[in-house]
């Protein structure tokens, strides 16, 4: 099975670490992609790391992430609550899914509460700050190796 495993942040990621660091903190999303870098040299894991503040551009990273990667960890953002169409393109992959939010959407908004990519997703980690992207790339390679 692949190793390369796609990490894609959806709208407004590009902001972490300026918007809102009450709720998201103040690393940044060049922090984050450092640390998983770092981390998937060590797990032997060949990273893909993106972030588009548009709906198809995930999903076409999606569709490129067919036959080629082993998985996949999302992070939809606002998408999460709203794309059907994130849904639909996460179904038609095969390998594992892992959801990230930094925050812990259950204490926030009830409209925070719903997640289509829940439905798909092995795996959903929620308000461990940005060190859940780390959490779930262990998922992934545990994964992989089962």
């Amino acid at each position: 099975m692949s190793r390369i495993v796609y990490l894609l942040n959806g709208p407004n990621l590009n902001l972490l670490g300026k918007r809102e660091p009450e709720i998201y903190g103040r690393e940044t999303l060049d922090d984050v992609e450092r640390d998983c870098r770092a981390l998937c040299a060590e797990l032997k894991l060949d990273l893909r790391f993106f972030q588009s503040n548009r709906e198809y551009e995930l999903i076409d990273w999606i569709h490129e992430a067919r036959g080629v990667a082993g998985g996949i960890v999302i992070n939809p953002a606002a998408f999460t609550h709203t794309s059907v169409a994130l849904l639909d393109a996460l179904n038609a992959f095969e390998g594992p899914v892992i959801e990230v939010h930094i925050s812990n959407v259950h204490k926030r908004e009830s409209f925070r509460h719903h997640s289509y990519v829940s439905l798909r997703a092995e795996g959903v980690i929620a308000g461990c700050g940005v060190q859940g992207y780390q959490f779930a790339l262990r998922r992934v390679a545990a994964l992989l190796e089962a």
